[in-house]
């Protein structure tokens, strides 16, 4: 078949296909165009009826919720109003007897008095906290006591109801039922969502915990839930989040569908056209494609082409110093190695962790420092965009962070602190799924930020909440001082300043506050109880006041230190000698976990009560580590961490363990003064914590190349953190900080010519590796 050629000599069979592209391809994208408008409208259209579904759906949960437990109060009410009140009184075990025989489907039911005595002085981890909560709100209700659920003895959710014996206003008794849990939970996830979901929450206004949810996890929860009447609960509706990125005016939306439509249609109409009557246009003028084809005549200048604006580049992701992801959590000099940007990747780079792990709620805390709202609040817009729900908490203790993980059951938190670093540090401790991030997790969230491997557009909520109130009544309702002691509390103008002092005081002690104001210049001490120096000023005002006991926190309040009123500084390693003993006594067996810096002496301490000693690395998310991998009971570090699982969650608290520490000395048999009691705790020659600063990272080089070098002769070597050379008389060590770039030594002996031999060879040794070293002994 012959070429067609035009005047040029080109073939004009690719104009004539190029010609009937444009307008096909471009009909093409005004259709589409057409069809998302059109989408978008019936978006926009139907959004107001999805919401009127779930907001329907919430309310159908509320009156359910509410007969089922109407119901089954109805029924606990008549069996107890069958009874003879004085029977009940008379005899509360046979009536609890009688009483399970009328309701067979109960679970448990317990009778106890008007006064709830027994309650007040119950040990609460084997009674249980929510059902103690509850039977002494019962005393204040106004009108008939708020039905709710709590976890019984294996873990399971029971629905639980309290009845008053006699008369509302002064009864007589009080009968607490547990009922099954399945029914409340049938009729809850028999309701259809609409799209949306629906949550099942119970708690009050200074927090909530969700026991059951139903339909789309990408629901946008609302921030406020509907009261289930005659309970705790109530129904939280989550709408469901529809793609609109046009504005939601659906006039406007359907006129652009159809002009989009309407111009797409008629290009391609225009391409398929019969081909007599374009070839009759043809004739009768030149088409756009006939006149880009043809060359321009050699007079006509040629007009200079329009360049296109270069696209902006993508933003190179944020230079981050790696020196920050240290070994239990990130930290740095704020403004230069911490910043907000770094803050706010951070935040996604743990909300892509958690949402990987379909976890969807985090609290976060701050301490007192002056960086601590700009780098909390980018910290939360980060974790934010990762699509993760935000509880602010403000300022408070990082135990309380802690605590409120537990409270609020998101099993994820984030305390924002530099703990005791200096005023320009700032730093974050990270908790997911139960569990402080260290060593490689902390690595994982740098190499996620640098390899930009971050979850990215999501809209998580924020909500704030007080949280320390509920802190303090969970404190002082489980631990009490049976004698007044009065104590001194310095924290060093640390955060823990706004919280210690309401807890000795709610727990019997006479309280004299010292530099107890926030302060985050801290202008008056360091808050670093380790550090002698920073308790010449606690030691001068338990002299001064003649008070009982001096307690010393840091910066964050997860750190305790003790002296007594004589002066003496009592050495973690020794309070925790005081703490096994009473932990033993009621968990004979236990597990008690010290780290490598605590004094050889606890050992033995440990074995005599009954105990299994461990000896472990230093830091708090290895120790928390360990005590989960072990089942420990206690843990203690000789920087003054203190780890309760017994009566408590098993994290760090300094204001816990104060509060345990004024609780053993206040409730001695013998009522011996402290100095006395801890004369029972045994103590060789030892020195402090003793600091060598080095340039940051040079610890970590020299501690390696010490272990290579150092020879100890016939010592036993720990080296499962740092170097530790025990001898029968006595023991040294040295090991790398992982929160400042300092090495940390301490020597510990039965009497004063062991210590200098031990002290002698450790210098030798250190000198034999840097002989520039400045060692402070």
């Amino acid at each position: 078949m012959a070429k067609i050629f035009n005047a040029g000599g080109r073939s004009l069979a690719g104009s004539i296909d190029g010609r009937r592209l444009l307008p096909l391809a471009a009909g093409t994208l005004l259709v589409l165009a057409g069809l998302f408008c059109l989408w978008q409208t019936w978006q926009i259209f139907d959004e107001g009826s999805v919401v009127e579904h779930v907001h329907s759906a919430q309310k159908q949960a509320v009156d359910v919720i509410a007969a089922e437990i109407a119901s089954e109060r109805g029924h606990v009410e008549a069996a107890v109003h069958s009874m003879d009140p004085a029977h009940i009184v008379a005899d509360p075990a046979q009536a609890a007897t009688e009483l399970r025989q009328l309701i067979p489907h109960a679970l448990a039911v317990e009778v106890y008095s008007g006064s709830l005595d027994e309650v007040l002085h119950a040990n609460y981890r084997v009674f249980g906290y929510g059902k103690a909560a509850q039977l002494m709100a019962a005393q204040t209700a106004d009108g008939k006591p708020l039905t709710q659920s709590v976890p019984d003895a294996k873990g399971t959710r029971v629905l639980s109801i309290v009845i008053p014996v006699g008369l509302a206003g002064h009864p007589q008794a009080w009968v607490w039922t547990a009922l099954p849990f399945a029914p409340v939970q049938e009729r809850f996830e028999s309701i259809a969502t609409g799209g949306g979901r629906l949550e099942l929450r119970q708690g009050d206004d200074r927090g909530d915990l969700r026991l059951l949810a139903s339909g789309s996890n990408s629901a946008e929860r609302e921030a406020n839930g509907v009261p289930v009447d005659g309970s705790t609960f109530s129904i939280l509706a989550a709408l469901p989040t529809a793609f609109i990125v046009l504005p939601r005016v659906w006039p406007l939306t359907a006129f652009l569908s159809l002009l989009c439509l309407a111009g797409g249609l008629y290009l391609i109409w225009m391409r398929n056209r019969p081909r007599g009557l374009r070839a009759r246009e043809d004739l009768a003028e030149p088409v756009l494609a006939d006149l880009l084809d043809t060359p321009p005549e050699p007079e006509t200048p040629v007009a200079p082409a329009r360049i296109a604006p270069p696209k902006p580049a993508k933003p190179a992701p944020a230079t981050i110093d790696p020196a920050i992801f240290r070994a239990y959590d990130v930290r740095g000099v704020v403004g230069k190695s911490l910043t907000k940007e770094v803050a706010h990747l951070l935040g996604q780079a743990i909300g892509t962790v958690m949402h990987e792990k379909g976890l969807r709620e985090i609290v976060v805390g701050r301490d007192g420092r002056l960086s601590g709202p700009e780098l909390a609040g980018a910290l939360s817009d980060g974790l934010r965009e990762a699509g993760i729900d935000v509880i602010d908490l403000g300022a408070v203790p990082t135990p309380v962070v802690y605590y409120a993980a537990y409270r609020f059951n998101t099993g994820c938190g984030v305390a924002v602190t530099g703990s005791h670093n200096p005023p320009d540090y700032n730093g974050f401790k990270i908790v997911v799924g139960g569990e402080t991030l260290s060593e490689g997790a902390i690595q994982d969230l740098y190499q996620r930020i640098v390899s930009e491997r971050l979850e990215r557009g999501g809209k998580g909520n924020l909500r704030h909440v007080d949280v320390v109130p509920d802190y303090i009544d969970r404190i002082t309702s489980d631990v009490q001082a049976e004698r007044r002691l009065k104590v001194v509390i310095d924290s060093g103008n640390g955060i823990a300043g706004a919280v210690a002092p309401q807890v000795l005081e709610g727990i019997g002690c006479d309280v004299i506050p010292l530099y107890c104001d926030v302060d985050g210049t801290f202008p008056n001490h360091h808050p670093d109880p380790s550090d002698p120096h920073n308790l010449e000023d606690l030691i001068f005002a338990v002299k001064q006041t003649g008070a009982d006991l001096g307690l010393a926190f840091d910066g964050d309040g997860d750190r305790l230190g003790v002296v007594t009123k004589d002066g003496e500084i009592i050495f973690p390693d020794r309070q925790l000698m005081l703490f096994a003993r009473d932990v033993l006594s009621r968990q004979p067996g236990a597990t008690v976990i010290y780290d490598v810096k605590c004094t050889g002496h606890l050992k033995g301490v440990i074995l005599d009560a009954g105990g299994s000693p461990m000896m472990w690395r230093t830091g708090h998310s290895l120790i928390k580590a360990k005590m989960r991998e072990t089942g420990a009971e206690l843990a203690g570090e000789m920087s003054g961490h203190f780890f309760f699982k017994e009566r408590w969650y098993g994290f760090d608290d300094g204001i816990y363990a104060g509060a345990r520490l004024m609780e053993i000395l206040a409730g001695d048999l013998e009522e011996r003064t402290p100095e006395e009691i801890f004369a029972t705790c045994p103590k060789g020659v030892s020195t402090p914590e003793l600091k060598v600063e080095m340039a940051e990272g040079e610890h970590y080089r020299f501690i390696e190349a010490f272990r290579q070098k150092a020879t100890f002769g016939d010592a036993t070597l720990t080296t499962i953190d740092g170097v530790r050379a025990d001898w029968p008389d006595g023991w040294g060590l040295v090991r790398p900080s992982n929160t400042t770039p300092i090495l940390v030594l301490r020597f510990d002996a039965d009497n004063d010519a062991a210590l200098a031999r031990i002290k002698r060879v450790f210098r030798e040794q250190l000198l034999a590796v840097d002989r520039s070293l400045k060692l402070p002994f």
